[in-house]
């Protein structure tokens, strides 16, 4: 795996535990009762970004070292996950 694969890895892998992390334990400000004029009641009412920056980068490291392991281990290869060989013709170029 180059440099590069495993920076992009790493983003796809930390995104994805962004977002599932964004909406645990939301408050909204229509929860809380204090809704700012011109913003929605489903917005945040007590968003700590820097809290959830960290819990999100803590979660997906270890992740990320799991996932680039198994790919530089070769455990799991392409062709383990190519789940339509069966559909392909048998014989020929198969084009």
């Amino acid at each position: 795996m180059s440099v590069t694969s495993a920076i992009v890895l790493f983003a796809v892998i930390w995104f994805m535990v962004l977002f599932v992390t964004l909406p645990l334990r939301l408050k909204t400000q229509g929860d809380v009762g204090k809704i700012e004029p011109g913003t929605h009641a489903g917005a945040p009412a007590n968003l700590r970004m820097k809290r959830i920056l960290v819990i999100v980068t803590a979660v997906a490291l270890p992740l990320w070292a799991i996932v680039a392991g198994v790919i530089v281990s070769g455990v799991v290869t392409l062709d383990d996950l190519d789940f339509f060989r069966s559909l392909r013709p048998s014989g020929g170029t198969g084009g």
